[in-house]
């Protein structure tokens, strides 16, 4: 969040298997296509706007603030459907492993939700409003609400007494159809209702057989033909695909408490020249964002290995422009395997016929925060494992079935609703009014984003 992949054959399992979580039936995951969805900017002042947004809105997300609950994706989004209440509705969401809450525009958003689908507590009989209040708060806007509970639907997966923030005041502009709110795919420790995220409820309820989700990005560098929507990779939920990768995936541990998916950076070289990493430093790991944000000093260092390079100005500031005709190669090593990250990725868009600005910007996160934040510019080389236990991420090679799906076309999927094979109820002990989790069914990711960004 176009050709949607064929989902997997689901194993059959009775839709009444509710019970505790520890009650859980497992059942084989599930293959979720992802779609990218595109928003060219039209000249070099609407691309430095955009810019300058993602900047800002990742100082939100990890600026370190304590007041009200900051996130924000990047330029690129990933969506999916989910369905809420009783009888089920469908709604699609942003996907966002850098965040932690689920929220959605409620019926009484009014104008400033334009035309994206909204949520009518009135039409469930299962909703029930936890009368506590709910803000998030965006680099350009915001939503409020309050924190309700209902049943939560997703990719044939039911979560009863789900948590979810109904957004009643969204930002003008702050949603774009169909897109009706966002889903938060980190840790419990950092939703700003106190309740057990989605993913969190089922990997710990026993709904999975492996109790991870995988992801694969796909790429759309410089593709002039691309379409306003196109397929965007995939999301597997309770497995890994061994078809999507080769060899075996190299799982680091989050280092301390979960709650963004952080891990170890241990080196990155550009231009075969090792850029210094201080001991201890971390790097988050976001679907959310779409390119790579880091330390000023070490930005400052990766584009002095770049020939005529310079810094940015205006909206640009914080970013480097380099010439497009330079070839970058990059390589991260997070403690384990060296991952490459392909030039066609390192370049965020073009500003002139010579003139490129590159994915990595500067950006100071607040105290206790993952220093880096890596985006898509990096993800869409590797196939993506976010593991419960013990809580982890991996990194794997793409096989050539994987690679093969960048630049590929097809039909656009919509929000649906699916047939619930296997079901928890989460019964995290977040206080009554803090409570957010969501029962999810039928899930499909769109990417949101320009074919230059891609």
């Amino acid at each position: 969040m176009i050709p949607l992949f064929l989902l997997a054959t689901l194993f059959a399992l009775p839709a009444d298997t509710f019970g505790a979580p520890t009650d859980a039936v497992p059942v084989s995951g599930r293959a979720i296509s992802l779609s990218r969805r595109s928003q060219s900017p039209r000249d070099v002042t609407e691309w430095g706007t955009l810019a300058k947004n993602q900047r800002d809105n990742l100082l939100a997300k990890y600026g370190g603030s304590t007041t009200a609950q900051k996130r924000s994706t990047g330029y690129n989004f990933y969506y999916g459907s989910l369905a809420i209440g009783s009888p089920a509705v469908s709604f699609d969401v942003i996907l966002d492993t850098g965040s932690s809450d689920l929220w959605v525009a409620g019926s009484s958003c009014g104008t400033s939700c334009g035309s994206s689908p909204t949520y009518n507590p009135s039409s469930s009989s299962t909703f029930q409003n936890l009368s506590t209040a709910f803000s998030i708060v965006y680099g350009s806007g915001a939503a409020e609400g309050f924190v309700a509970q209902d049943i939560v639907q997703m990719a044939g997966f039911s979560v009863s007494s789900q948590g979810f923030a109904v957004a009643d005041v969204v930002s003008q502009n702050l949603l774009t159809a169909p897109v009706s709110g966002l889903l938060g795919l980190a840790w419990q420790s950092i939703a700003s209702s106190g309740s057990m995220p989605l993913w969190q409820a089922l990997a710990s309820g026993g709904a999975w057989d492996s109790a991870l989700f995988g992801v694969l990005l796909n790429r759309y560098t410089n593709d002039s033909t691309a379409q306003v929507l196109e397929p965007g990779g995939v999301l597997n939920m309770g497995y890994t695909n061994s078809s999507l990768y080769t060899g075996s995936i190299d799982y680091i541990d989050i280092p301390g408490t979960p709650s963004y998916w952080y891990i170890p950076l241990t080196s990155l070289t550009v231009q075969g020249t090792s850029i210094s990493i201080t001991s201890g430093t971390t790097a988050a790991i976001d679907t959310g964002t779409t390119n790579i944000a880091g330390p000023a000093s070490s930005i400052q260092a990766i584009y002095a290995q770049i020939p005529n390079s310079q810094p940015a100005t205006g909206e640009w500031v914080g970013y480097y422009s380099f010439p497009c005709s330079t070839t970058v190669n990059v390589e991260f090593s997070f403690g384990g395997a060296t991952w490459s990250m392909s030039p066609a990725d390192f370049a965020f868009t073009q500003t002139s016929s010579t003139e490129c600005i590159g994915a990595f910007f500067e950006a100071s996160t607040g105290t206790g925060s993952p220093s880096w934040i890596i985006g898509d510019a990096f993800l869409k080389n590797v196939y993506s494992v976010f593991r419960y236990n013990p809580p982890s991420v991996g990194f794997a090679t793409l096989s050539s079935v994987a690679i093969a799906e960048n630049g590929a076309g097809g039909t656009v999927p919509s929000a649906t609703i699916g047939t619930v094979s296997a079901a928890v109820t989460n019964t995290s002990d977040a206080p009554r009014g803090r409570a957010l989790s969501a029962s999810l069914s039928a899930l499909v990711f769109l990417a949101v984003s320009a074919f230059l960004l891609l």
